[in-house]
């Protein structure tokens, strides 16, 4: 079953369990994925493909992030904690992200299969590994992992 199914039939299961908050993130998650059909041009009623309903997910889940790191500056956890707990719905849909020791190695025999050395090449090398691990890794952590490596 596609991820884009899969949660619209969530619907009905949180609505039977009286689960609100999974209610909501589920919810808007189905109307990013037709927002999302239309913006591509197709008909509302069609139905996303995983790596497609897969970055509408993360895109929901970098907007959760941005939104408690704003209400923690603007002192409301009310909010923080109603967006922490939507994340971690959100989150459950995500694929494991790989560690950071194993960016470490990847971004390190990258450096080494493109004789880069100083940090004029960092987007080189970042376009490298982020090629490599699509999907795997967050980009700011391999952004970091990148930066540290070529300063050392």
């Amino acid at each position: 079953m596609s991820i884009h199914k899969d949660i619209s039939g969530q619907i009905k299961d949180a609505m039977k369990a009286k689960d609100t908050v999974r209610l909501t993130v589920v919810r808007g998650l189905v109307a990013a994925f037709t927002n999302e059909l239309v913006a591509k041009g197709r008909k509302p009623d069609g139905e996303l493909g995983d790596d497609e309903a897969l970055a509408v997910i993360k895109r929901a889940v970098k907007q959760r992030k941005d939104s408690i790191e704003q209400f923690e500056k603007g002192g409301r956890q009310d909010l923080v904690h109603s967006e922490t707990a939507e994340l971690k719905i959100l989150e459950t849909y995500v694929p494991a992200q790989m560690p950071a020791e194993e960016i470490k190695k990847v971004v390190d025999a990258k450096k080494q299969e493109l004789g880069i050395t100083d940090k004029s090449k960092s987007g080189q090398l970042m376009a490298a590994v982020m090629k490599d691990l699509k999907g795997k890794a967050d980009g700011t952590h391999v952004k970091a992992l990148v930066e540290s490596s070529l300063t050392n």
